[in-house]
C-alpha cells in the first residue's frame, strides 16, 4: 500500500527545508514567491494533504463537537444534521453517537469525551439535573431542546408552552371545544406541554383534559384506542409530539376516523414525516435549524471566547397549519 505524502516528502520534492513547507502550506509570511511557487506545485504533484488531526492534537486542540443522538427519533437527527452543518461553517467537525438499549446517554457521552471531544451537545437529553450539573463540571455542555435550568452548563431551547398555546388557540379560532391533550408521559419535555396546553383552556373559559401518554408512537396509539371508547369523544387532540400523533392517527385511519373531518390532530416539532404529503401534520416547529445554530455559537464562545457563565436561549415556536386540523362538524 502506498503510503501518504509527509511534510518531508514534500520538502525533498522541492528542495527546500521542511520549515519552509510549513510556513508556506499554513500561508505564514517569509517564503519568497518562488519558493511558495515550487511548495505548491510539489505538494500538487504528490498529493500532499495536511495532517489536520496531527496539527490540532499538537495544538492541544481538536475541535470537534460531540454529539450523542436518538436515531429512531427523527427530531433528533434532524437536529443532528443542523448541529454538523452549523459547526462545520464555524470550522468545528462533529462526532455523532448513537443512543442505544446496550448504550445509554451517559455512557454514549463518555465515549465521546474520551475521543477528546472539546464540547458536548445535548439534544433532548433525559439525563437528571444532577448528572447535566457534574458533566458541565466536566467539559463544556449546552442542553438543546430542553427546559432546565442553566446550572454550570448553556440552555437552547423553544417555549414549549407558548408553542402548545398557539396550538389551542389555533383549534379554538376553528370552533373547538372539546379538546384533549396526550401528554408526554415522563419525558422531560411533558411538563411544560401539559402546563401551556391548560393555561391556554383556562385563558379561553374552557375546560382541559389530560390523557397520558409518552413520546413515542405506541403512547399515542394507546391514547386513541382509549378515546374511541368515550361515549363524547373530542373534536380535537393535541399530542405531546409528532411520534405521539403519529400513533394517533394510525388508530384513527384503522378505525375508519377521519382526519380532519372526525377529529383534528395537532403534533409538535414538525419533524421531516410531518411534512410528508400522506401525513400532512399540523404541527408546532421547534425551529431545529435555528436552535442548533444558536447551540454551536454557545459551545464556539466557550472554546475560543473563554466565556464562562452559563447563558439560556429561549426562542418561540410556531405553529405550522396544514391537513390534520379543520373546524369541527
Amino acid at each position: 500500500m502506498q503510503r501518504r505524502p509527509r511534510l518531508e516528502d514534500v520538502a525533498a520534492e522541492a528542495g527546500v527545508s521542511t520549515a519552509s513547507v510549513s510556513l508556506v502550506l499554513r500561508d505564514v509570511p517569509g517564503p519568497s514567491a518562488q519558493t511558495r511557487e515550487r511548495v505548491l506545485a510539489a505538494a500538487g504533484r504528490l498529493g500532499y494533504r495536511a495532517d489536520r488531526t496531527a496539527s490540532l492534537l499538537a495544538r492541544r486542540r481538536t475541535r470537534l463537537l460531540g454529539v450523542p443522538v436518538l436515531l429512531r427519533d427523527a427530531f433528533r437527527t434532524e437536529m443532528a444534521e443542523e448541529v454538523q452543518v452549523a459547526a462545520e461553517m464555524g470550522g468545528y467537525a462533529v462526532a455523532l453517537s448513537a443512543i442505544t438499549p446496550a448504550s445509554d446517554e451517559a455512557r454514549v457521552v463518555d465515549a465521546l469525551l474520551d475521543m477528546r471531544c472539546e464540547a458536548v451537545l445535548l439534544l433532548a437529553p433525559e439525563l437528571p439535573e444532577a448528572d447535566l450539573a457534574a458533566l458541565g463540571a466536566r467539559a463544556p455542555v449546552v442542553v438543546v431542546a430542553r427546559h432546565v435550568a442553566p446550572d454550570g452548563f448553556d440552555v437552547v431551547r423553544v417555549a414549549d408552552e407558548a408553542g402548545v398555546g398557539e396550538s389551542v388557540d389555533h383549534l379554538v379560532g376553528l370552533g373547538h371545544r372539546r379538546i384533549v391533550h396526550v401528554d408526554g408521559g415522563g419525558a422531560a419535555m411533558a411538563a411544560d406541554r401539559r402546563a401551556g396546553f391548560l393555561a391556554a383552556l383556562r385563558r379561553h373559559g374552557l375546560d382541559g383534559r389530560v390523557l397520558p401518554g409518552g413520546p413515542v408512537e405506541a403512547a399515542g396509539a394507546a391514547a386513541a384506542r382509549t378515546l374511541l371508547g368515550d361515549p363524547e369523544p373530542p373534536t380535537a387532540v393535541i399530542a405531546a409530539n409528532d411520534r405521539c400523533a403519529l400513533g394517533l392517527l394510525d388508530v384513527f385511519l384503522r378505525a375508519g376516523v377521519r382526519v380532519p373531518e372526525d377529529v383534528s390532530v395537532v403534533g409538535y416539532d414538525d419533524g421531516e414525516l410531518a411534512r410528508l404529503a400522506h401525513i400532512d401534520l399540523t404541527t408546532v416547529s421547534q425551529e431545529a435549524g435555528e436552535q442548533a445554530r444558536r447551540a454551536v455559537a454557545a459551545a464556539v464562545e466557550r472554546l475560543d471566547g473563554n466565556r464562562t457563565d452559563p447563558v439560556e436561549v429561549v426562542l418561540t415556536p410556531h405553529l405550522v397549519v396544514r391537513g390534520t386540523t379543520a373546524p369541527p362538524r
